[in-house]
């Protein structure tokens, strides 16, 4: 059964914006007590949090799908709906959010750290809060925004200090066991370490977190044993740490040849050229491994490298191993940039912005409409309500996108679309040089909406012709 799992594809779901009320106030003596139609809640979001006692992403691997509470509808009274409940997920220390593309949404590091992966939507308002002096009764209300959808990929990358690499059965997780208090399974065949363990190490004055990284074989960087799984967890250390086995038992291996095929295989991944390195000689307790250390030392020295001889068995060389491991790690810590605390940067947009674009759509012959005011004002109507459509005609007036459709070439009866593509609202244009509200003739009612529809007949009339001629190829069609 699966202990560990590092990598998942969650799908997220906001909660629903709660739909507003649309009330009149209703009292004995009081026949004109006026709309008193409360706001919709607002839906939940769900929310990434970093907690540091969560060591694993199992728990979304078995539930990938998760969603937020919706908000409640308004009622009457003036009495505002509930507020969805946030939904909030935890995950590890070091988690990266990424798209479905691969593209990074936000990199989780440190203890409460929060990323809103999914937005609830915003609740309606209430025919109360629509109240106006020329629409004194509203007999409509706007309904509540769905909530954001999202699928995202959560990547676990280990936040340790010092990352042990090597080939299996090296002696990296005996290793890590004698110089912290981490108590990995051990055992001498291939693959022994199946998920990353971490120990704290200390030295001094310097605490440090060291990983013990599955084992590494040829081919690891393009998925071969284990080593794709786990070299994510190698990019955050500051030293990487070469356990060289001095007493394999497998003749056609010897450890600068390891070490050769290990550092092919980081360089094949990427990004850890900067890293330093240091080499450990393990399992000098056997005396062919003491011969060996002693035969292979000064060629290390003499590429650069820093050389151990340890004995996890024996617990020989480890304090000299865990004070030079210690230097290195706070070097890079002092060498890093201080943490400065995030400034909010407020970039309020322009008054005359209206955030909207008005383009000519060719092969339906219609006009379309993209802007997030405009779309969001659709998504809010309630089309069974005359009264309502009436209102969004007034808005989008307002906005300018009459305007922009008749410098656009629209003429009265044209069709235009707005919203995405796949989910657009179309419509027959009508255009309105007054406001929509003195047009308006009984409480829920706009006579706009009984005018033809010569747009659309003609959209009806192209997509018949286009089935006849389907329908024509079809019969004649050979194969």
């Amino acid at each position: 059964m699966t202990t560990f799992v590092d990598r998942v594809e969650l799908h997220v779901a906001a909660g629903n914006g709660g739909h507003g009320c649309a009330s009149v106030h209703r009292e004995k003596f009081k026949p004109l007590g006026g709309p008193d139609g409360g706001n919709g809640g607002r839906g939940g979001d769900v929310i990434l949090t970093v907690d540091q006692s969560v060591t694993t992403l199992l728990e979304y691997h078995h539930s990938p799908h998760r969603k937020a509470t919706n908000g409640k509808p308004g009622e009457g009274g003036n009495r505002s709906g509930k507020d969805g409940q946030d939904l909030v997920l935890t995950v590890p220390d070091g988690t990266v959010v990424l798209d479905k593309r691969g593209n990074v949404l936000a990199d989780l590091v440190g203890q409460g750290t929060t990323y809103v992966a999914a937005q609830g939507g915003r609740g309606g308002l209430g025919n109360a809060a629509l109240a106006s002096a020329r629409r004194k009764a509203p007999g409509f209300a706007l309904l509540g925004e769905p909530g954001d959808l999202q699928d995202i990929v959560l990547e676990l990358k280990t936040v340790a200090d010092v990352a042990l690499v090597g080939y299996p059965s090296a002696g990296k997780s005996s290793l890590i066991s004698v110089l912290s208090a981490a108590k990995p399974k051990i055992a001498d065949y291939p693959f022994t370490t199946l998920v990353p363990n971490l120990g704290v190490v200390t030295a001094g004055s310097t605490v440090y977190t060291i990983a013990d990284v599955p084992g590494l074989i040829p081919g690891a960087s393009q998925g071969r044993g284990l080593g794709l799984e786990f070299l994510r967890h190698v990019e955050r250390c500051s030293v990487l740490v070469h356990v060289l086995d001095t007493a394999t038992l497998e003749s056609d291996r010897d450890p600068v040849s390891d070490l050769d095929v290990i550092e092919e295989e980081l360089k094949q991944y990427g990004g850890l050229d900067d890293r330093p390195r240091v080499v450990v000689l393990n399992k000098i307790d056997i005396p062919d491994g003491k011969d060996l250390a002693d035969m292979i030392r000064p060629d290390l020295e003499e590429r650069g490298y820093r050389v151990f001889e340890v004995s996890a068995v024996a617990r020989t060389g480890l304090k000299e191993l865990s004070f030079a491991l210690a230097d290195i790690v706070a070097k890079a810590r002092a060498a890093k940039p201080k943490e400065e605390a995030t400034r909010i940067v407020i970039r309020p947009k322009a008054v005359d912005d209206a955030g909207f674009t008005v383009t000519y759509d060719e092969h339906e012959d219609l006009y379309r409409v993209r802007g997030e005011k405009p779309e969001r004002w659709v998504r809010q109507t309630d089309f069974n309500n005359d009264e309502a459509v009436g209102y969004l005609a007034d808005r989008l007036n307002r906005l300018g996108v009459e305007e922009e459709l008749m410098k656009a070439g629209a003429r009265a009866g044209d069709g235009v679309a707005i919203g995405p593509e796949e989910n657009a609202v179309v419509f027959d244009w009508e255009p309105t040089m007054m406001a929509g509200a003195e047009m308006l003739g009984r409480r829920g009612e706009d006579h706009r909406l009984e005018a033809p529809r010569p747009a659309a007949q003609r959209r009806k009339d192209r997509q018949a012709e286009r089935d006849e001629a389907e329908r024509e190829y079809d019969e004649f069609d050979p194969f």
